[in-house]
Formats: structure tokens, C-alpha cells, sequence
């Protein structure tokens, strides 16, 4: 089976606008495991404290398919491996597998590393020789290949081989600069998988021509056996190869396995999610997972695609988890609720009542703004209020936030009043924050504390604001996105309003009532559980 290699934790960062927390890397690498990616480089540890601190909070997960690796650079010109405090730090991060990238290009041994060709080759195989006698695998990145090939075949042929004689279990040939044309690909990849003795050759693909995923494609062709790239092609300058373009292909496309059909179906929520955690807006042309990508807008096509969705459709969309849709007049949507409500055990018979008016909900929902990925628990809320399920925990009865700035010198200070009333009693209290957030989320909790004190062990772990696509300046409505935490689950809620604080307020009280009915679910079953046995 051929193996892929996502780098959207360390690659996908070097992008303009992305900045993942500890806590996305450590979300959007478990949805990646779920998913069946093989392998997960987590970042550089050697680089930045961020990187060191995620392969510290993924040093007691156990992931059930990928395998987690670091990344760094040879060791530097005139320190040995064991001295090199990069080395060390891939080593510290105790991942079983390390990604090391050397220099195969003389442009780049002479001008940017400024040693020897020797002198490089020594730097590549004594740094795979002593990172392999420490851990399980061992893959080294050909930075630079193909222009090296372009330029020197013989330097960069016999640099990869120095990683390979070192006991690399990988040599992945690089088109860092992104400008190599697919029909070189083809050609140069042909070439090392016929010279090397080895059939562990990978691809590692940057955009900067457009053509990551041709190129990621072409090398499959003539021999690669692994694939490196990002999800939504998240990367430096361009991005890199598009792993949600590139693993339907090789499905779909070339009939070579990668993952299994099932998890096929989780990519377009794959993409989504890790958009939203990247804050961004999810870009509906992307091909296979794009809301577009099987969109129908009136005439010759919408007829055909009603009576055979093969006539403008390239694949079935149910097979990368996408619709079709028809956007004159939406024919689809029933099945996807079914589905998705079912994910959080939530029974929709599919030809009640019930469904289209859920149905109707969601699309005014999202008319409105409101995005359920990343926002799981907000939408299992969604379907018990449908199904009249819903227990409301406190009512409130109001608060007032202040926000007060005295002169330019001095900090903002915020300050947060509440009333709320839980089973006839009424609680009134008020906190400071360090914002009009903070302060009001201070305040609810210890307004429910009293009441709940289950909820002192949720923490809010991160907080991310977005403008919902309008032109109304600073009227425009914005989208909170609350992660939570209790030290066992971690669960995200959404909110949308005209107005921050409100949104703010939407997800933070879904944060605390979902830890609630989350808490009295596992009760029942266990209670249930109980009287089984």
C-alpha cells in the first residue's frame, strides 16, 4: 500500500496567516490518525518551544494507524551528530520516526551552506547513521532534488545514496522550489528509482507552478511509494502538494489504495476542520471536498445531473464525504443529516417530520453564519433541542459587561455582572477578565459553580473570532469558536452574532451545558450498563 505523509502540522505552518495553538496540532493530528494518514510529522523540535511542547502533549497518545514523526536538519558543518543540538532535539521529542532534510543541490552546499560537496555528504550520512541506531525509522528529505538533478544528476545522485547507505528507510525527493514541470517529474523519478536499490522513494511537492498534486501524481506513476503533503495544500509561498486532491486521485483515479473506502468518506470534513481550526474561510472551488466542487447552477446542467449525476459529475461525491447540490432549488441534504446526527447517536428516522424541519433549522443556521465543524458539540446540542431533548441547565436573567479604558497609557479593564436562575434560585455575582470575554465567562462559571460544581473542571483552551463573509465594515456578523476541556474530553462549541459578545456568550454557554449532558450521558449508559450485567 502506498503510505502518506502529512506535513500540514510543520510544512502547512510555513504559511502566510496560519498559526496553529499546541491544541489544534493536537486535534487536527488525531482527526489525521482517524482519517488513516500514515505517517504525522508534528513540526521541528529543534526550531521553536511550540513544536517541543506538542510532541510533549502527544507523548502519551496512543494513535491507532499514523505514526508520528519530527523533522530537522543534518548536523551542522563541524559539529559531530552527538554534539548537534538539533539532533538532540528529534531525539528528545521521542518520536519512532525522524524526518532529516539535506542538501542535494551544489548551488545550495556552496552558497547557503558554504562547505565542501564532500563536506555535505559526510553531514548526510553520519546524521542518518547515528539517528538510525536511536530510532525506529529513519526518513531523509532530498531538499532541492530535482533542480540539483537538473543541474548535477551525479552530486545529487550521490547524495540521496549517502543517506541511503546510512541505513535512511526513506529517500523522499524534494521540488522545494515548486517549479519543476510534471513531465521532469516523471523522467528524473524514473531515472533514481531505477538506480537506487531500494524501492522506499517518496515525493515531497511544493505548488509554486501549480502543479504539487501533477507532480505528486507523476511521480506515483514512475515509482514513488510515498506521498508528502498538506491538507487544503497549506504551505510556504504557494503551498505544498494537496493531499485532499492528491488521495482521491490515487483512489479513485489510478486505483491504487491508500485508504480504505470508509475513510475515504472523512475527507471532506477533514478539510473543513482543519480550516476552521487554521481560522480560515474553507474555499468552496477546492476540488473532490469543495462546497462547489458538485455544485449545479440551473439549465442543460441541473436537467442531466437530476436524471444521471454522471453526466457532469467525474466521481460520486458521497465517496470523499461531499453533496451534490443543486442551487436553484436544493434536492440533497436529507441524507447528510441522517448521517451526520447518527455520528453523535442521535436516532432521525428518515422519512419523519422531524428531519426537514432539522433540515430547515440547519439552512437558516447557516445562512446565518453557523459552521459545525469544529464545533461538534454545539451540533449534538442542535439535534436533542430538535429532538425535544434538550435540558436547559440555568436561565438567564441578564448581564452587563464593561469595558473601561481611563487613558492611552493604561490597559482596558473589563468587568462582568450576572443574574441566572437554576431550579427556582436565583444567583447574581460578577468577575474581571482581561477582556469583555474573559470577564463574562468568568462570571457565568461562578454563578454555576454553586449549582454544578462538575464544571469547575472545564477550561476554555481556545478562543478563535472570525468575520462572516459580508461587506458591512465593522457591522458584519462574526463567528466565536470555543474549544473546551475537562482533562478527559475536549469538545468545541460556535456562536454567531452581530455583536462579539454574543457570539461569545452562544458558545460559552454551550461549552458548560454540554459538559453537563455529556456527564449525565455517561451516568445513564453506565447506570444501563449496570443493570446488564
Amino acid at each position: 500500500m502506498l503510505k502518506l505523509y502529512d506535513t500540514t502540522l510543520r510544512d502547512g505552518t510555513q504559511a502566510e496567516d496560519i498559526a496553529f495553538s499546541v491544541e489544534d496540532k493536537v486535534r487536527i493530528a488525531r482527526r489525521l490518525d482517524d482519517i488513516g494518514v500514515h505517517y504525522i510529522e508534528g513540526g521541528w523540535p529543534g526550531s521553536n518551544p511550540r513544536d517541543i511542547e506538542f510532541f510533549y502533549a502527544m507523548s502519551g497518545a496512543a494513535l491507532r494507524h499514523a505514526r508520528l514523526a519530527s523533522f530537522g536538519s543534518t548536523r551542522r558543518h563541524g559539529v559531530a551528530a552527538p554534539d548537534d543540538a538539533n539532533v538532540k532535539a528529534l531525539l528528545a521529542s521521542g518520536t519512532p520516526v525522524v524526518t532529516i532534510f539535506g542538501k542535494c543541490w551544489k548551488l545550495h552546499v556552496e552558497r547557503a551552506l558554504r562547505v565542501s560537496l564532500a563536506e555535505n555528504l559526510d553531514m548526510i550520512s553520519e546524521t542518518v547513521a547515528y539517528l538510525k541506531k536511536r530510532v525506529a525509522e529513519v526518513f531523509f528529505d532530498a531538499e532541492h532534488f530535482f533542480d540539483g538533478y537538473k543541474d548535477d544528476p551525479a552530486y545529487a545522485l550521490k547524495a540521496v545514496k549517502a543517506a541511503l547507505d546510512a541505513g535512511a528507510d526513506y529517500i523522499v525527493l524534494c521540488d522545494t522550489n515548486g517549479g519543476t514541470m510534471p513531465f521532469e517529474v516523471s523522467r528524473i523519478m524514473a531515472d533514481v528509482a531505477g538506480l537506487l536499490k531500494t524501492k522506499n522513494i517518496g515525493i515531497h511537492a511544493h505548488n509554486d507552478s501549480e502543479c504539487g498534486v501533477a507532480n505528486s501524481l507523476m511521480a506515483v506513476e514512475a515509482g514513488a511509494t510515498m506521498v508528502q503533503g498538506t491538507i487544503n495544500g497549506f504551505g510556504e509561498r504557494c503551498g505544498n502538494a494537496n493531499l485532499c486532491s492528491i488521495i482521491p486521485a490515487l483512489q479513485l483515479k489510478m486505483g491504487i489504495a491508500c485508504l480504505t473506502p470508509a475513510r475515504l468518506t472523512k475527507l471532506r470534513d477533514l478539510s473543513r476542520f482543519v480550516y476552521e481550526l487554521a481560522n480560515m474561510p474553507h474555499f468552496k472551488h477546492q476540488p473532490y471536498v469543495g462546497d462547489s466542487a458538485f455544485a449545479h447552477k440551473g439549465g442543460i446542467h441541473v436537467s442531466a445531473v437530476v436524471r444521471s449525476p454522471q453526466t457532469y459529475e467525474h466521481i460520486k461525491p458521497e465517496l470523499v464525504g461531499n453533496r451534490q447540490r443543486v442551487l436553484v432549488s436544493d434536492l440533497s441534504g436529507r441524507s447528510n443529516l441522517i448521517y451526520k446526527a447518527a455520528e453523535y447517536g442521535v436516532d432521525l428516522e428518515s422519512k419523519s417530520d422531524l428531519v426537514q424541519e432539522v433540515l430547515h433549522r440547519l439552512k437558516a443556521l447557516e445562512h446565518q453564519g453557523f459552521q459545525y465543524e469544529g464545533a461538534e458539540a454545539s451540533f449534538e446540542l442542535l439535534m436533542q433541542k430538535a429532538l425535544h431533548k434538550r435540558e436547559r441547565y440555568f436561565k438567564l436573567i441578564g448581564f452587563t459587561v464593561i469595558d473601561e479604558k481611563t487613558s492611552d497609557d493604561d490597559a482596558p479593564r473589563s468587568e462582568a455582572t450576572i443574574k441566572i436562575e437554576v431550579g427556582g434560585e436565583v444567583e447574581h455575582t460578577a468577575a474581571i477578565g482581561n477582556g469583555p470575554v474573559n470577564a463574562l465567562d468568568a462570571a457565568l462559571r461562578k454563578a454555576l459553580y454553586r449549582f454544578y460544581p462538575a464544571l469547575s473542571s472545564v477550561k476554555l483552551i481556545d478562543f478563535k473570532v472570525r468575520v462572516v463573509a459580508g461587506a458591512q465594515g465593522t457591522s458584519s456578523k462574526v463567528r466565536v469558536l470555543v474549544e473546551s476541556g475537562d482533562g478527559k474530553d475536549k469538545w468545541g462549541t460556535v456562536g454567531v452574532s452581530d455583536n462579539v459578545i454574543e457570539a461569545s456568550w452562544q458558545a460559552l454557554v454551550d461549552s458548560l451545558e454540554y459538559k453537563l449532558f455529556k456527564d449525565k450521558k455517561k451516568a445513564l449508559k453506565a447506570k444501563a450498563g449496570t443493570k446488564k450485567a
